[in-house]
């Protein structure tokens, strides 16, 4: 197991690379036209659908690197990069392409179930949130670190439900200028950690760096 500060790291850090308030313009637009009720489910199917899949990652995706032949530190410095860019594009208050294109975005817009995709999958759970999720699950063994990412995870989820249901006062109180101050912030969070996970890959990759 790692120390109480570390989890608490891999907490906001999962806050961070989810983004929950950059999600909520998103959210806002393609529940325009929907009831207050169905923007509910919306919330709480997406919410429900974000910790799902970074649950099922958590516990499988060592798994998938080992099926492919993929080391850690491999996928350290590729998670890592990706994070980084992630990163770049919340600093400058825009949502990332690694996230959901603008043509899904279009496409999104058209469907009656938006919930799962694009919200939870890629906006939320995304490739980034994906990749450091078997990051921070390979930073220790047994159960008990499981049990504690996990509940991480859930406590993340119902946060996410609670701001997507909030979101209309949210973006009321905050402004577009509020919203994207906080999106900064946790784009330099995000950032530091991707060079974290840059710079652990590296020296794994390449045991001189470490000494």
């Amino acid at each position: 197991m790692l120390d109480v500060q570390d989890y608490l790291k891999i907490f906001i850090g999962i806050i961070a690379i989810l983004n929950p308030l950059g999600a909520l313009p998103m959210y806002l637009s393609l529940t325009a036209d929907h009831s207050e009720q169905d923007k509910k489910q919306v919330a709480m199917t997406a919410a429900k659908a974000a910790t799902v899949i970074l649950l099922v990652t958590l516990f499988f995706g060592e798994f998938i690197l080992s099926f492919f032949g993929i080391s850690v530190n491999s996928f350290r410095v590729g998670g890592g990069i990706l994070i980084l860019l992630m990163a770049i594009s919340m600093l400058n208050a825009q949502t990332s392409g690694a996230k959901s294109t603008e043509a899904e975005r279009i496409e999104a817009a058209q469907k009656s179930s938006i919930a799962v995709v694009p919200l939870a999958m890629p906006m939320l759970a995304g490739p980034g949130a994906i990749s450091s999720i078997i990051l921070y699950a390979n930073r220790a063994e047994g159960w008990q670190h499981y049990l504690i990412i996990s509940a991480e995870i859930i406590l993340v989820g119902i946060l996410l439900a609670i701001l997507m249901r909030l979101s209309g006062k949210i973006a009321n109180r905050l402004g577009q200028t509020g919203m994207n101050i906080i999106t900064r912030v946790m784009g330099l969070i995000l950032a530091a950690i991707s060079i974290e996970f840059i710079s652990l890959g590296l020296k794994g990759i390449f045991p001189v760096l470490a000494g």
